[in-house]
């Protein structure tokens, strides 16, 4: 088909809408005249009780038995052989170290205290976000569908283990857009010494249109690779270039009403006006002395409590979604010195984060997660004399939240007396759940027809956890 062919073909298709009443390109159009394309409130389902998230995801598997879940019985069978009917069908990554030989209960090593009104447990691994007790609320007994990374990962942040669907960040703005015009509604921070496994699949936008994926921004330099104008280029060409490309977008967006098109029109213009919203935002000369020591944050630097500040700065400018990625939780072969210097580096910026939000009137409008992928086992893992560490446990962990219509200083689920298995079953599609009733969406109705079938984030699944709403 010659090209003569295709635009008769394609121009014939356009009136064929435009015939029935319905021109698709010029309904798109006046959809983006209307101001933010993206802002739609398809999810809005009753009144929300916060405008903005911040999940702070711990990639690898944070060990609940030395952060949050005390187990003093634990500490008294430690170094005695692990009953089997912990080990009688269940399923465990890395299975041949526990089959060469009997594995051995590990109790923990850390001191563990209580904290706030509630006397919840914290390790002295944390002794900051101990201080922020009262504000917090906690989960013990999460379960999880799948004990790699990678799957697990996935799970956690798209309800779904395989590649392809959207992320949470990716459904929140598709179902409610988001308050910031200068800004991405959805934003991704980075920090630890690599990414986490997955990747890109942890925020992209799946089957929902492009707009709606997660953007990376980096804590030093410009927040995006090459959103400064190349040399030689002043700010009158860059203007008159993003007109010009936005002018040939929409004559292709009338001829074909293809919403992908609808969504680089939004993320040019949106790119444009970042050149200015953007170096402002990781501008942190605004900020106290005082701040900037209760972060540990220093600029220039890309650090977890750097990201954490820039989170707080984020959801001040209407960022619906800010989703922290920190790295290097997978203590397999020794949960002492690896598992000090991680926590370090999260613990005070955490705190900091909640205590931050709280005093600036933020905290009552925002939801704060902490939680990674699974916990680890009650059991020893050894692969290197002279060295333990624990093995994923999918099946009971901690995560807790902070912020607006939660009950503060809360304590729902409980372990059994090893940290092994829950005395109530609570499922990541249950804190999905949640998430998105504060947000004012209702899980079951929050959907996406792909393929044929209706989509939900929480798929067939999910409760909202009324015990922890205020």
């Amino acid at each position: 088909m010659n090209l003569e062919d295709k635009l008769l073909r394609r121009r014939t298709r356009r009136h064929f809408f435009e015939d029935c009443g319905f021109g698709v390109g010029k309904a798109a159009l006046a959809s983006l005249a209307a101001g933010n394309a993206f802002s739609q409130t398809r999810g809005k389902h009753h009144a929300s009780k916060i405008d903005s998230v911040i999940f702070i995801f711990q990639a690898g598997g944070p060990s609940h038995l030395e952060l949050f879940d005390y187990k003093p019985e634990l500490v008294k069978w430690d170094g005695k052989v692990t009953p089997e009917s912990f080990l009688n069908g269940k399923r465990f990554a890395f299975m041949d170290t526990f089959v060469k030989e009997p594995p051995k209960l590990l109790g923990t090593r850390r001191t563990f205290k209580q904290s706030g009104g509630n006397g919840m447990w914290f390790s002295d691994l944390i002794p900051n976000i101990a201080t922020v007790a009262d504000d917090i609320s906690m989960v013990h007994g999460l379960c999880t569908e799948n004990f790699n990374h990678g799957p697990a990962k996935l799970f956690a942040n798209t309800g779904s283990v395989r590649v392809g669907r959207p992320s949470i960040g990716s459904w929140v703005t598709y179902g409610i857009g988001s308050e910031s015009k200068d800004l991405p509604g959805f934003v991704v921070l980075q920090s630890g010494p690599r990414g986490p496994r997955s990747g890109a699949a942890l925020w992209a936008s799946g089957f929902l249109p492009s707009a709606y994926q997660g953007v990376p921004f980096r804590s030093a330099g410009d927040p995006i690779l090459d959103l400064s104008n190349p040399q030689g280029i002043d700010a009158e060409q860059q203007r008159r270039t993003i007109e010009a490309i936005r002018d040939l977008n929409k004559m292709e967006l009338e001829e074909t009403g293809d919403a992908e098109i609808q969504a680089r029109i939004s993320q040019y213009e949106m790119a444009y006006r970042m050149q200015t919203s953007g170096p402002e935002l990781i501008d942190f000369k605004q900020e106290s002395k005082d701040t900037m020591e209760m972060y540990g944050a220093e600029p220039g630097k890309a650090s977890f409590a750097n990201n954490c500040l820039l989170a707080r700065r984020l959801v001040e400018r209407g960022v619906r979604f800010v989703q922290l990625y920190h790295t290097d939780w997978d203590h397999h072969d020794d949960i002492t010195k690896p598992l000090d210097r991680v926590a370090a580096e999260v613990d005070k910026p955490t705190a900091a984060l909640i205590r931050d939000l709280k005093q600036r009137g933020l905290l009552d409008r925002t939801l704060v997660i902490w939680s990674g992928e699974f916990g680890r086992t009650p059991m020893g893992e050894v692969r290197e004399k002279g060295k333990i560490g624990r093995n994923h446990h999918i099946d009971a962990f901690s995560m807790f939240m902070a912020g607006g219509g939660l009950k503060r200083g809360a304590v729902l689920g409980a372990t059994d007396e090893f940290g092994f298995s829950p005395q109530e079953k609570i499922e990541v599609y249950d804190i999905q759940a949640t998430l998105l009733h504060l947000l004012g969406i209702d899980h079951l109705k929050l959907t996406h027809r792909f393929q044929g079938r209706d989509f939900r984030l929480t798929d067939i699944h999910g409760r909202v956890l009324k015990p922890l709403l205020a």
